[in-house]
């Protein structure tokens, strides 16, 4: 199963993206909103977390690639957090993409035919995104992408005085994605 955007394919995870992810995961500017840039090991176990969850239950971070050259780009797609945060049990969207293809509108496309698929298929009545405070790049994603600002928090996976520590919630509703996107069936 994949998902097709006009210019993106969100699929399975291939052999062939893993080294590019990991030279993407050690990137200091893509990882610039992260704790740390991730080694090859820790790159390939995450592409390999991602994957194991497609393959069980059908969605999670997809890989993204382009339709013209199938070149892939990074990651797209949804996370469930149980009961991690206090704002759990939610579906997270995110997105981590090569820095050689930002400003290009990416993000905020694989983001909305993942939000359809959130919708659609799984039948969710709310999606949340979240990032550090720094972050306005994902931050203006997810205003793109029509999420409305909730509250501030502090990630419980940092201790509280590291610079990454404050973070911010968005959420959109079914009923706002359909707003604005009546192409969209409901």
């Amino acid at each position: 199963m994949h998902i097709s955007s006009p210019r993106l394919i969100l699929r399975a995870w291939q052999r062939d993206d893993l080294p590019i992810f990991a030279a993407m995961n050690n990137d200091p500017k893509v990882m610039q909103y992260f704790p740390k840039p991730l080694s090859r090991s820790e790159s390939d176990a995450l592409a390999a977390l991602a994957q194991s969850f497609i393959a069980t239950q059908g969605w999670g971070f997809w890989a993204v690639e382009l339709k013209h050259n199938h070149q892939f780009i990074g990651m797209v797609g949804l996370h469930a957090q149980p009961d991690k945060f206090s704002f759990s049990p939610c579906v997270e969207i995110g997105w981590r993409i090569d820095a050689a293809h930002w400003r290009c509108g990416y993000a905020t496309e694989a983001a909305q035919h993942a939000l359809k698929f959130a919708f659609e298929q799984l039948k969710l009545s709310e999606v949340v995104a979240f990032t550090a405070q720094c972050n306005t790049p994902s931050q203006q994603v997810m205003q793109k992408l029509g999420m409305q600002y909730r509250q501030d928090f502090i990630h419980p996976d940092l201790a509280a005085d590291h610079p990454l520590a404050p973070h911010v919630l968005y959420a959109i509703t079914r009923e706002s994605f359909y707003q604005m996107h009546p192409k969209y069936p409901k």
